[in-house]
C-alpha cells in the first residue's frame, strides 16, 4: 500500500490504498468550474453538484412540508425539486431559487411512513430500501438470498404500500459488508487476518492524528497495521456497527503526518477540502484497496440495509448513501468523494462486484464526523460541502495499463497470503470474534 514513510514512523497510511487495477477512470483534480451565465429568477440555473446539495438543503427548510426531495440532473446540470400540495406560492418560491420544479403525489412524510412500515414488517436479511426522488417512491431491493417465505413476506408488504408508493426489485448478488482478509490496512484476530481500506485522514477531538473507516472493521479488530505482517500503527478509538457503520482510529505515534488527500494511483491524488453531502444523480468516485478507483452515481439517500449477521440474525444499518459504484471485499471503509475534493462517504457494503456491477452503500462522512467529534485533515472543518461531483466530460479515460499491471504485481504477495481462507462465506469478511458482537466499541 502506498504511503509516505518518515523517520520515527511519521507515516500516514495512504488514503484509499493502492492504485486502481483497471479502474474505469483516472481522476484529475480540477478547479471549480464557473457557472454558465446568469439566469433570471424563474429560469433554472446551471449548477455544480455540490452547489445543488446546498441549495436543496435551503429549499427543504424554506418549503417545509411541501418539499418532497430533490435530485441533480447531471445532463442539464440542474437541481430538480419535488413539491407536494396545491400551494402555488411554494412552487413560485422554488422556481425563483433557480430550480426545476416537479409536482408529485407522495410527500416526505408519506415516504417516511412507508419506510417505517418496511422496518416493522420486512426487516429481512438481504433487503434494503431508500427513497428515490426521481420516481417519488421507496425502492425496495432484495438480494439473491431472499427466497421462499421471506420473499413472499416482502412482496406482500410492498403490495400493501401500493404501486404508487413503493417498487420492488431483485439484486443478483448478496448484500454483505466488504471487509476481507488480505491487503491495505490489516489486523490480526483469532479468526485470521482482516483487511479493510482507510477512508479519510482526520484530526480527533483531542488533536490526535487519526482516520475514519467502516465501523464493521472497527468492531472486528482494535489494532491496525499499514503492512501485511507489520506492527500495529493505529488503535480504534470509537466504532459503531450496526445502526451506523463508522469508526475513528487514532495513530499510535502522535507525530504521524496525516495529509487530507486521496491517492488515486498513477502518481495522482485528490486533496480533500471538506465534507460534502451526497445528492441523488451526482457523480462520485470510490477508492478501495481491492479494486482501486471506480466511479458511478448516487441513486438514493437515507438508505436502510439489512445485512445477514454472523450469528444468523440481522445487522441493520440506516442513513446510508446508495450508489451504483461497484465494490468488493477489502474495499470496506474506503473513501467516496467528489472530483474536486469533497469527502462524501465510507464504504459499508452491498451486492455484486466490479465485473457485474451492483449496489453499494456508504456511511455519510458528515454523520461520521459529527458522531466522533473529528475534523477533516489537520483540524480543517468538515461541515461545508466543498466538492464538485463533476460531469462525465470531466472524466479522463482508462488507467495506464502498465500501472495497473504493476499494482497487480505489488499486491500478489498479499493476495497469496491465505488470509482469504479465513473469510466467512456469509458475510464476505473475516469472522473474528469481535465482529457483530461488540456493536459499539469505545476502548
Amino acid at each position: 500500500m502506498s504511503h509516505k514513510r518518515i523517520p520515527k514512523r511519521k507515516a500516514a497510511i495512504a488514503v484509499g490504498g493502492v492504485v486502481a487495477l483497471g479502474a474505469a477512470a483516472v481522476l484529475l483534480p480540477n478547479a471549480n468550474a464557473s457557472q454558465d451565465g446568469a439566469a433570471d429568477d424563474a429560469t433554472p440555473r446551471t449548477l455544480r453538484a455540490a452547489d445543488a446539495s446546498g441549495l436543496s438543503a435551503r429549499l427543504a427548510a424554506e418549503l417545509g412540508d411541501s418539499f418532497a426531495g430533490s435530485y441533480y440532473d447531471s445532463g442539464e446540470r440542474r437541481l430538480v425539486v419535488n413539491v407536494t400540495g396545491d400551494d402555488a406560492g411554494m412552487v413560485l418560491r422554488a422556481k425563483k431559487a433557480g430550480v426545476t420544479v416537479r409536482q408529485v403525489g407522495n410527500s416526505t412524510a408519506a415516504l417516511k411512513s412507508a419506510a417505517r412500515t418496511l422496518k416493522a414488517d420486512a426487516t429481512i436479511p438481504g433487503t434494503s430500501w431508500s427513497v428515490d426522488p426521481r420516481t417519488n417512491k421507496v425502492v425496495v431491493t432484495a438480494d439473491s438470498t431472499v427466497t421462499g417465505a421471506n420473499w413472499n413476506r416482502l412482496q406482500s408488504t410492498v403490495r400493501v404500500l401500493g404501486s404508487g408508493m413503493a417498487t420492488l426489485k431483485k439484486s443478483a448478488g448478496t448484500f454483505k459488508t466488504f471487509a476481507s482478509g488480505g491487503d491495505a490496512i490489516f489486523s490480526r484476530t483469532q479468526g485470521g487476518t482482516v483487511r479493510c481500506s482507510l477512508g479519510f485522514n482526520v484530526t480527533a477531538g483531542d488533536g490526535s492524528p487519526a482516520f475514519l473507516t467502516a465501523g464493521h472493521c472497527g468492531v472486528a479488530a482494535e489494532q491496525w497495521s499499514d503492512s501485511q505482517n507489520g506492527a500495529p500503527v493505529a488503535t480504534v478509538d470509537q466504532a459503531t456497527f450496526p445502526g451506523s457503520d463508522l469508526a475513528l482510529v487514532t495513530y499510535d505515534d502522535p507525530d504521524t503526518q496525516a495529509p487530507s488527500a486521496v491517492d488515486v494511483g498513477n502518481g495522482q491524488s485528490v486533496e480533500i477540502t471538506g465534507a460534502a453531502e451526497a445528492t441523488v444523480g451526482a457523480t462520485v468516485f470510490r477508492m478501495g484497496s481491492t479494486t482501486g478507483l471506480h466511479n458511478g452515481t448516487v441513486t438514493g439517500l437515507d438508505a436502510t440495509v439489512n445485512f445477514q449477521s454472523e450469528t444468523g440474525g440481522v445487522d441493520t444499518v440506516t442513513g446510508l448513501i446508495q450508489t451504483n459504484v461497484c465494490a468488493e471485499p477489502g474495499d470496506s471503509g474506503g473513501p467516496l468523494f467528489t472530483q474536486d475534493g469533497g469527502a462524501v462517504g465510507l464504504t459499508s457494503g452491498g451486492s455484486g462486484d466490479c465485473t457485474r456491477g451492483g449496489e453499494t452503500f456508504f456511511q455519510p462522512v458528515t454523520t461520521a464526523l459529527q458522531a466522533t467529534g473529528a475534523t477533516l485533515g489537520a483540524g480543517g472543518g468538515g461541515g461545508d460541502a466543498a466538492g464538485d461531483a463533476g460531469d462525465a466530460s470531466d472524466q479522463q479515460p482508462g488507467a495506464d495499463q502498465s500501472d495497473a499491471d504493476q499494482s497487480d504485481a505489488d499486491q500478489s504477495g498479499a493476495d497469496q497470503s491465505g488470509a482469504g481462507d479465513q473469510q466467512s462465506g456469509a458475510g464476505g469478511h473475516n469472522s473474528g470474534p469481535a465482529y457483530g458482537s461488540g456493536r459499539t466499541r469505545t476502548p
